[in-house]
């Protein structure tokens, strides 16, 4: 064969392995395991969010040191695809919600925490905690009226001076925020307004506050107590200020609402405390009642080569979706 046919051939091989997805390679190296079946090609989906009434699931991909893209996953067909920064619209920054955003910059965005807010006629606001260059919540209008989920960021609230890193963060009613500062050796909880900015929510003061979700009229805030292996319930804007705890037996990562009204619980056991009874586990799910705080374990996996450790669940019709960090490379699905 000559050079030239071999080259040509060879081009119109890599031509034709392009008009595959990702999950068609990523799916010979993420084989079931058991009853565990994977959402392949998605480098460490760290969290993930449902947006209602679509067949789309959002996911962060939490990669240290360099920038990180933010996918979208078909329910359906369990393909994946990057909607940023690849597919992005050009930036318009909306400076009078975001007066304090200096602009864009996400050259090395490293996506981490994900919330939404619902907006009308399937364009909605999506806020991802970023690292990198600066240490921000990131906001973008997420259009999904088209085939495909499509982003445009609008811009930046620039996380409180002096927190060590923002990590999970909710919706609240009247355009507000709350935010986690994680901090093993004592953190606490955020809240942020267009006109106040950032103020520190009162009482919130612990050990590890790592996810976060609230109800929707926005009176409670549950947070995920990851040294406390603990699920924690705080009262927002109430006299007096009550908050309440449960063990649930694993570093909560993240927290999700489900279907039915409570809460997905998701971590891992990652340290023991000298503990003779407990043992390491990549993916830890819980469902616990928000009222009565009554916790009902689902998922305990061991992980493999594949998937790391669980950072967060959601469900999809009858599984529950486990995203997870630290070299894993897909989404794993469990039977619910």
């Amino acid at each position: 064969m000559s050079q030239t046919i071999f080259s040509c051939a060879l081009l119109a091989g890599l031509l034709l392995l392009g008009l595959f997805s990702v999950d068609a390679f990523a799916a010979q190296s993420c084989d079931r395991d058991g009853e565990v079946q994977f959402v392949c090609g998605i480098t460490n989906p760290e969290d993930l969010f449902q947006i209602p009434d679509t067949p789309w699931v959002i996911a962060s991909g939490r990669v240290s040191d360099v920038a990180g893209p933010i996918y979208a996953v078909n329910i359906r067909d369990y393909s994946a695809r990057v909607i940023f920064p690849a597919g992005a619209s050009a930036p318009e920054h909306d400076t009078v919600t975001y007066r304090d955003c200096p602009g864009p910059n996400t050259s090395s965005f490293q996506p981490h925490g994900l919330t939404l807010r619902e907006g009308d006629d399937g364009v909605h606001t999506l806020y991802v905690v970023g690292h990198g260059e600066r240490e921000a919540i990131e906001v973008f209008k997420l259009d999904v009226r088209g085939s495909v989920p499509s982003l445009q960021w609008i811009g930046c609230i620039v996380a409180p001076e002096g927190t060590r890193r923002i990590n999970s963060i909710t919706a609240l009613p009247d355009g507000r925020i709350a935010a986690t500062n994680f901090d093993t050796a004592g953190g606490e909880l955020w809240e942020w307004h267009p006109t106040s900015g950032w103020i520190e929510v009162p009482g919130s003061q612990m050990p590890g506050p790592n996810g976060l979700v609230s109800s929707v009229d926005g009176r409670w805030l549950y947070i995920g107590g990851w040294s406390d292996q603990a699920l924690i319930r705080l009262s927002r804007g109430q006299a007096p200020l009550q908050i309440d705890s449960v063990k649930v037996g694993f570093n909560v990562d993240n927290i999700r609402w489900a279907p039915d009204g409570s809460l997905m619980v998701a971590g891992h056991v990652t340290r023991c405390d000298d503990s003779s009874d407990c043992e390491l586990a990549a993916a830890r799910v819980a469902k616990v009642n928000p009222t009565t705080l009554e916790v009902r374990q689902l998922v305990d996996y061991k992980g493999n080569d594949y998937f790391k450790l669980g950072t967060v669940a959601i469900e999809v019709g009858d599984e529950i979706w486990v995203g997870g960090i630290r070299g894993s490379e897909g989404i794993a699905r469990f039977p619910r």
